[in-house]
């Protein structure tokens, strides 16, 4: 049986053996930047022999400075262009960096530093497709705009960790509320929101833009503690009661505690078990929000925790305006 050739690889050698040394022949003096990024699982590195059953393609993405060499770039590329390389059919899209980047992010090259309503406009699923893949060469500035948003900034990163928090624990408490009144299966699904939400907090943890749910888990699986983590999530998702699940739970709380306080970014947080208000739920609590918080300098992250203190990003997202990010100076509304 033929080897599977992974995207990123046909990609890679797609450019090596052929777009790259036609250009070096026929435009010396170009300054160009080639590279895999955006959709496909291969961006990602997680495709595999079932991925070829659709979209399959060696296909490569080349980034100029200025849209005036376009056109005699992409007709150097259409005559040398095979139908197929490697097995696959080809495709290779010629665009310039500044085009690229309004089109997927909403942002132009390397003007004033993004703001924390920009960030907050950001698809982190978008995020993660423009900063994954790899760039085979790079004249034109694409490494460093992958830089400018490899990762949120700091201040914001410890917003995004507060408020994960701050929905991990009363939810909690929730579990055991709707057992007690005969819903396992309300119980069960609270729970399995935890879980997501929790593995959320590992890729806030790991300072990794998570993927979308088809890779979310398999992502997952690749964090530092990831090996010791997956037995506690699935054995609150595979509990058949409440206090099982609850059990479970406190566990998982109890693992991700250690290495939140690991990370060193704010004063180290105790834990304990308590019972809101009183009832008959135990939930491990630790007052990380607090912590967190309290590191936060920037005004306008600041005027987050205030507006959003317990909510997570998903919702401050949806009041926001859906538009592009943000814009040069001097560009139009």
């Amino acid at each position: 049986m033929e080897r599977y050739v992974p995207g990123l690889e046909l990609s890679r050698r797609l450019y090596e053996e052929l777009v790259g040394p036609v250009l070096a022949a026929e435009h010396p003096d170009l300054a160009y930047s080639a590279a895999l990024l955006g959709r496909g699982s291969e961006v990602l590195g997680y495709d595999d022999p079932q991925s070829a059953d659709h979209d399959r393609q060696a296909r490569l993405l080349i980034f100029l400075g200025a849209a005036a060499e376009s056109e005699a770039v992409e007709a150097t590329i259409r005559r040398v262009l095979p139908d197929r390389f490697g097995g696959a059919p080809t495709g290779v899209t010629v665009n310039t960096l500044h085009n690229y980047l309004q089109d997927q992010l909403g942002v132009t090259p390397d003007h004033r530093p993004p703001t924390v309503s920009d960030w907050l406009g950001l698809s982190e699923p978008r995020l993660l497709m423009f900063t994954a893949g790899e760039v085979f060469h790079d004249q034109v500035g694409l490494r460093h705009e992958r830089d400018r948003f490899s990762y949120y900034p700091h201040e914001l990163w410890l917003y995004f960790l507060s408020a994960m928090w701050w929905r991990l624990h009363p939810e909690q408490n929730l579990v055991g509320r709707a057992g007690q009144v005969g819903d396992e299966l309300g119980s069960a699904l609270i729970g399995a929101e935890l879980v997501r939400d929790m593995i959320r907090l590992c890729f806030l943890q790991e300072r990794r833009y998570a993927p979308y749910s088809k890779w979310f888990g398999t992502a997952f699986a690749r964090l530092p503690g990831a090996d010791t983590l997956a037995p506690l999530f699935r054995a609150v998702l595979r509990a058949e009661s409440w206090p099982d699940r609850e059990e479970a739970l406190i566990a998982t709380y109890r693992q991700l505690a250690a290495r939140q306080n690991a990370l060193g970014v704010s004063d180290p947080v105790p834990t304990e078990i308590v019972r809101l208000w009183d009832r008959p739920f135990r939930v491990l609590w630790g007052d990380f929000p607090g912590a967190l918080q309290a590191r936060i300098r920037d005004p306008e992250v600041r005027a987050l925790v205030s507006r959003f203190p317990a909510g997570g990003i998903d919702r401050v997202r949806e009041v926001l305006p859906r538009r592009p990010v943000f814009r040069a100076p001097g560009d139009a509304p």
